[in-house]
């Protein structure tokens, strides 16, 4: 698999140096941004009605306002010029929520199609077949070998084309913010980039019977090098089988270079 840091897909130069943004950087933008304008209205919110609530508070000895002519219950008040501060109140409010949910829309568009978009620009894309049954998970790379650990490269696409062989299953990757259904006789997406080597666990977030809290699988992250030396070791599921029959494997290096071609199915074979 060529050098994956120092691939550009148009001018945008892939995950090694962000120049994709990872899922989870995504909702993690998102719940930021909520969050802080969330708790910038609250404050705003509270402090003006803590203020109104102390200035115009009931005084027995003091009259804040004795000359106004206050309405009676039930009788609209007029003059004031307070509707110009509640039109711009809320002018201002909704120019903020609509802001909110297009730019959240643009964001949740960008994690559905980014994969598709970096194999239409000649970008690599590892897809994944994610298979669930009770109670655990089967993954199947592109050359067909099959494991119930996932192993990815750093800083690559990785794209999960998930299913389920049973009942209804869901796939997720919490720490990756990766989460698909696995639905019988359906294939879902969800992808991921993971930037650091390490060790993350995929749970199944759909009760799915008695072995459900045990339905987890590692999630392997390791460097490019490290991976494309693991990946030369693997073989398709039934090559065992082949060889039992007397079909003839291929030898070591000719089954290398065939996997390692396997990683970018975007480049040698098109979209998927």
């Amino acid at each position: 698999m060529e050098d994956v840091g120092d691939a550009v897909v148009g001018d945008t130069v892939l995950a090694g140096t962000s120049g994709i943004r990872a899922p989870a950087e995504v909702f993690n933008s998102i719940f930021v941004a909520f969050l802080g304008l969330g708790t910038l209205v609250g404050v705003v919110v509270i402090s003006y009605t803590l203020y109104n609530a102390y200035r115009y508070r009931y005084r027995e000895d003091e009259d804040p306002a004795p000359d106004v002519d206050r309405p009676e219950v039930g009788e609209l008040p007029e003059g004031g010029g307070k509707g110009k501060k509640l039109f711009l109140s809320f002018a201002i409010s909704a120019f903020i929520v609509l802001s909110l949910v297009i730019w959240t829309y643009a964001s949740l568009l960008y994690v559905e199609g980014k994969p598709t978009e970096v194999q239409q620009n000649g970008g690599d894309v590892m897809t994944v077949a994610v298979d669930g049954f009770r109670f655990g998970w089967q993954f199947t790379y592109p050359n067909g070998a099959q494991a119930d650990t996932l192993r990815v490269p750093t800083d690559t696409v990785i794209d999960l084309s998930v299913t389920s062989r049973d009942v209804f299953h869901n796939f997720g990757i919490p720490e990756l913010r990766a989460k698909a259904d696995a639905i019988p006789g359906q294939t879902t997406n969800a992808w991921f980039v993971a930037e650091e080597p390490g060790t993350y666990q995929a749970n199944c977030y759909e009760i799915c019977g008695e072995g459900h809290s045990g339905m987890t699988a590692d999630v392997v992250a390791m460097n490019e090098s490290a991976f494309e030396e693991w990946y030369a070791t693997t073989e398709p599921a039934n090559a065992s089988a082949a060889a039992s029959n007397g079909t003839a494997a291929p030898s070591n290096a000719t089954a290398s270079t065939a996997t390692m071609g396997a990683l970018t199915p975007a480049r040698a074979r098109g979209a998927r």
